[in-house]
């Protein structure tokens, strides 16, 4: 994912910019597509609402990536993307878009990239909404770190990931740091033996 992130930026001025609060939805799942939207500055968690109501994040959207790409044509979208933090947003309608590609090709393949980059994350959720939870918070804090660098995300977020609670969430991670495979600090989950962390994320899901 490090390779697409900042690779849209040459087209930001065809785009509109808006500024969002904290806790600010940008789009929303099930609606009519109006667009897609490129993450300037803050953070967006995309999230996914199932048949029975609940709600579960599955992913985390850095500063230099595309999202909503499923909201082109009018289709609709498929998750919601929400506000983290203050955030720096430019959003691209369809016409915009058509416009970016006429003047330069080249962005056709970047948004073609970005969207089966989503799809195949979007896979991997639903590949692995059965396995254990420690299986599952194993591979979501690996994916965090490679998506953004860090797992920065308090355990109710983290919670909302697994789809589990809160206190189960802690308990596995206090069990981690008891064994020296992770580190708190402040906000942030820090790993310190990837080795071990990524045998949890494979052990369950080869058996």
């Amino acid at each position: 994912m490090q390779i697409l992130r900042h690779q849209w930026e040459p087209y930001l001025s065809y785009g509109q910019l808006f500024e969002f609060g904290k806790n600010k939805v940008v789009y929303l799942q099930g609606e009519a597509g109006r667009g897609i939207y490129y993450l300037k500055k803050g953070g967006i968690k995309v999230t996914l609402l199932s048949d029975k109501g609940d709600e579960r994040i599955i992913n985390m959207v850095p500063p230099g990536m595309l999202f909503g790409e499923h909201g082109i044509h009018r289709e609709p979208y498929l998750t919601s993307g929400t506000t983290t933090c203050l955030s720096t947003v430019y959003y691209f309608s369809d016409e915009a878009i058509l416009k970016i590609c006429k003047n330069h090709p080249e962005a056709a393949s970047i948004y073609t990239d970005s969207l089966i980059y989503k799809f195949r994350t979007l896979a991997e959720i639903i590949a692995h909404l059965d396995s254990p939870v420690e299986q599952q918070m194993a591979f979501y804090l690996l994916k965090l770190v490679q998506e953004n660098g860090n797992a920065s995300m308090n355990q109710t977020a983290f919670s909302k990931y697994i789809g589990t609670s809160r206190i189960t969430v802690n308990k596995i991670i206090q069990k981690w740091k008891q064994n020296g495979y992770i580190e708190l600090k402040k906000r942030e989950i820090i790993i310190i033996d990837f080795h071990k962390i990524r045998a949890i994320a494979s052990y369950h899901h080869a058996n």
